[in-house]
C-alpha cells in the first residue's frame, strides 16, 4: 500500500476520472444551462481533490469514509458557490472550502471541549476566508478579522489554534534512528517538589563522575539534539564510537542512581 493512501469503502481510487481546466469549465456552464447531469460529472470530477485533502488527516481519525463524505460535503458547497467570472481555478476555489467542512467536523467531534463564543468567533473566521477565497482574494490577516468581527486580535489567534488537533503526549518529535524523543520529553514539570530536588541533585552527581567525553556526548545528544554523526563529525571518531560511548555512559548513570 503506497504511504499516506486514503481507503475509501465502495470507491476504486484508482479510476477516478481528473478533469482538465477546459472540461471543467464547460461543465460549469452545462450546470448553469440546467443540464442535470453536468454536476455529477464536476463531483466525481473533483473526487480526487477530495482524497488528496484527506491524506493529511490519515492518522486523525479511524473512520476516513465518514471524514470522505464531509469532504465530498464541503466539495458539493463549492460547486454550488463557484463563480466562472472571477477567473480563478476551482481547485483554489475548493480547496479551502472543503479544508474548512473537514476541520469543523473534527472539532465539533473533538474530545477536547472548546467554548461556544470561542466556537463561533472559529465559524466566522472560516467564513471570512472562504468569502475571500470566493472573490479571489488572499486569506485575510489576523488583524483583518479581529477588525470585522469586532474582537480583540488574541481571540482570533485563540479562536484559530482552537481548531488544531490535539497532540498525544507520546507523540515523537524527534527520531535519528537511535533514541527517539517524545513530547513529554519536552515538558516541563512546574510541580517539581524536593523529592524532584533531590534527583536532579543526585543526577548532577552522576554526570559529574564521568569523563569530559562522555559528559559531551550526552550533552549533545539529548540537551542540544544533534545526531551521532555530527557528534561523530566533531570528534573525528566514527558514529559506532559514538554509539558505544553513549551506551557507556548511559549504563554508568544508571548503575550509579540505583
Amino acid at each position: 500500500m503506497a504511504r499516506h493512501k486514503v481507503e475509501i469503502v465502495n470507491v476504486n481510487t484508482a479510476d477516478i476520472k481528473v478533469l482538465t481546466n477546459e472540461e471543467m469549465k464547460a461543465l460549469f456552464c452545462k450546470m448553469q444551462e440546467g443540464d442535470p447531469f453536468a454536476k455529477d460529472d464536476l463531483v466525481r470530477g473533483n473526487l480526487k481533490l477530495v482524497l488528496s485533502i484527506l491524506k493529511r488527516f490519515h492518522n486523525r481519525v479511524e473512520n476516513m469514509d465518514d471524514l470522505f463524505q464531509v469532504g465530498c460535503v464541503g466539495l458539493l458547497k463549492a460547486i454550488d458557490n463557484f463563480d466562472l467570472s472571477h477567473e480563478v481555478k476551482f481547485s483554489t476555489y475548493a480547496v479551502p472550502m472543503i479544508l474548512g467542512e473537514v476541520r469543523r467536523y473534527l472539532r465539533d467531534n473533538s474530545s477536547v471541549r472548546i467554548s461556544r463564543s470561542l466556537k463561533d468567533i472559529a465559524y466566522k473566521t472560516l467564513k471570512m476566508k472562504e468569502e475571500y477565497a470566493q472573490a479571489g482574494l488572499p486569506d485575510p490577516s489576523v488583524e483583518e478579522v479581529s477588525e470585522t468581527l469586532g474582537v480583540s486580535v488574541y481571540d482570533v489567534v485563540n479562536a484559530l489554534d482552537s481548531l488544531r488537533d490535539p497532540i498525544s503526549m507520546n507523540e515523537a518529535i524527534y527520531d535519528d534512528g537511535g533514541d527517539t524523543i517524545y513530547l513529554y520529553d519536552q515538558i516541563e514539570d512546574k510541580k517539581a517538589n524536593s523529592e524532584d530536588m533531590q534527583t536532579k541533585l543526585a543526577l548532577q552527581e552522576a554526570i559529574d563522575s564521568l569523563n569530559i567525553r562522555e559528559q559531551y556526548i550526552l550533552d549533545e545528544r539529548f540537551i542540544i539534539g544533534k545526531t551521532q554523526m555530527e557528534i561523530a563529525e566533531e570528534l573525528t571518531i566514527s558514529q559506532a564510537q559514538v554509539s558505544r560511548l553513549e551506551k557507556s555512559a548511559i549504563t554508568k548513570l544508571k548503575k550509579i542512581l540505583k
